[in-house]
């Protein structure tokens, strides 16, 4: 009680000494605002006063007599609605019309106008038709404007964009695979439809004779069965119809339609499709050859394969009948000393069909490679004509390099799949060789192996026949009744 009542004396003098602080700093503060008003007001006076700060004032003031509206006699509006002298109203009106001197008033927006359309001469000579389709519910009738073609090519390339029948009544639909599809096919562009062939399949030899391709008397039955067959699927599936036209129908003969095709699927940043176009033109036109293996090959498969329906089907989809192709022009550029380039395709191949090939090997005509997938064959391998080589068939080597290690195939035999012949060994003409089989020894001709390691079973008793033709892999049918079997337990 002592402490607080000596200290409390000197708590009173520190209290008073702030509220006399506190109190001199709030009047400065005041002093200060009043003053900087007035010289703000002073200021403000004197450069309205002064004419060469007249521009510099209209500028930045965008409104017209500080921000307030101006009435129509120039008097600015009071709020309170008071009367102002004479002279304030006249200065104000001054000021009104200096400072609108520089406003800018902004002008409405118009549309451009819009451009006349020009048609063009051929547009207008077109001729055209408008038909009615019906009324909305607005009870407004609806009608269509259907533009009729004025040329035959014009006529041919709307058939190719669009199918005009797709939206027809389904009675009023054509079946293509009745008697009736020819009116469809002769209908919309038959006018620049390929001739039907003089010879079609079945009826071609498949050994391609002279009656079938000649260059120099202009014969070719195998492309313009393949050109006719190609219009006709054309007609039937109109989303292909461009595809159709790049690979066959717009190219003149089959070795064309070949390069572009085999081209545009073995292309790759390493050598483009013009490139590899040039390769394959060069190898069909010096190896006469390759030409007549070309046509056996595609009709060989056509024949043999039962899954295929045409010849675009072969030509287009068939992955081993273009591995095949594409092996023949790496043999011959192989055979003519490029063999890197030879070997460049034969990569290319590999990557694209996982078919392996090599460019030396020696392949006859007529030969079918089914599915393709998995088919190896070796260096100095050989196959004779009218084979048939079913997927993952390996031609392999026994032996070191330098030496003949790779098998002997002769004509018309049947390799199954997933066989293996290996080593130099012979394989006789006619021979069938079942699946999964193991060859590591000489089969004589028109005989049946099955079995790892390979034995013979059997042979055909008509020694004229080819199992590569039939294509029959199964034991216990009529079909077997021409082969004579080694034994009854068999």
């Amino acid at each position: 009680m002592r402490w607080f009542l000596s200290v409390s004396p000197t708590l009173l003098i520190i209290f008073a000494s702030f509220q006399t602080g506190l109190t001199w700093y709030i009047s400065s503060i005041s002093k200060s605002v009043i003053s900087h008003r007035q010289f703000a007001t002073s200021d403000s006076d004197a450069l309205r006063d002064d004419p060469s700060e007249e521009r510099r004032m209209g500028s930045y003031n965008l409104g017209i007599g500080r921000n307030q509206p101006i009435v129509s006699d120039g008097i600015i509006a009071a709020n309170d609605e008071s009367m102002i002298d004479e002279t304030s109203a006249s200065r104000t009106l001054e000021e009104n019309h200096d400072r609108a001197k520089h406003w800018v008033s902004l002008e409405s927006v118009s549309k451009p106008p819009k451009k006349k359309e020009i048609k063009r001469e051929e547009d207008q000579l077109r001729p055209s038709s408008s038909f009615s389709v019906g009324s909305n519910k607005k009870g407004r009738s609806i009608t269509r404007k259907k533009i009729l073609p004025s040329s035959e090519e014009t006529k041919h390339l709307k058939a190719a964009v669009w199918d005009e029948h797709h939206y027809e009544k389904e009675d009023e639909k054509i079946d293509s695979n009745s008697d009736s599809s020819l009116k469809y096919f002769e209908r919309g562009i038959s006018a620049n439809a390929p001739s039907v062939p003089k010879i079609i399949y079945p009826y071609i030899d498949l050994s391609i004779p002279n009656s079938v391709y000649c260059k120099s008397d202009n014969i070719d039955v195998v492309w313009e069965t393949l050109r006719y067959e190609a219009f006709r699927e054309a007609e039937r599936e109109p989303l292909l119809v461009s595809f159709l036209h790049s690979t066959i129908l717009n190219h003149n003969g089959l070795e064309s339609a070949l390069s572009f095709h085999l081209a545009n699927t073995l292309s790759s940043p390493a050598m483009i499709s013009t490139q590899i176009q040039a390769l394959i033109l060069e190898a069909l036109h010096n190896s006469e050859d390759f030409r007549q293996s070309l046509r056996a090959d595609m009709m060989a498969v056509r024949d043999r394969d039962p899954a295929c329906n045409c010849l675009p089907d072969v030509f287009l989809y068939f992955k081993g009948f273009q591995a095949l192709q594409t092996h023949r022009v790496a043999h011959y550029m192989y055979t003519n000393g490029r063999q890197v380039l030879a070997h460049y395709l034969q990569s290319q191949v590999s990557q694209n069909f996982q078919i392996d090939i090599h460019p030396n090997a020696t392949i006859g005509r007529g030969v079918m490679m089914d599915h393709g997938t998995g088919i190896v064959v070796g260096e100095t391998a050989r196959i004779g004509n009218n084979c048939s080589i079913l997927h993952h068939v390996t031609l392999g080597g026994s032996g070191r390099a330098g030496v003949d290690r790779h098998p002997k195939v002769g004509n018309g035999v049947l390799l199954g799949a997933g066989s293996s012949v290996l080593g130099n060994i012979n394989i006789g003409d006619g021979c069938q060789i079942g699946a999964g089989t193991l060859v590591i020894s000489d089969l004589p001709p028109h005989s049946v192996a099955v079995g790892v390691p390979a034995k013979i079973i059997g042979n055909f008793v008509d020694v004229t026949q080819q199992p590569s033709i039939g294509m029959n892999q199964m034991k216990g049918t009529s079909d077997f009744d021409d082969i004579t079997f080694v034994s009854a337990d068999i």
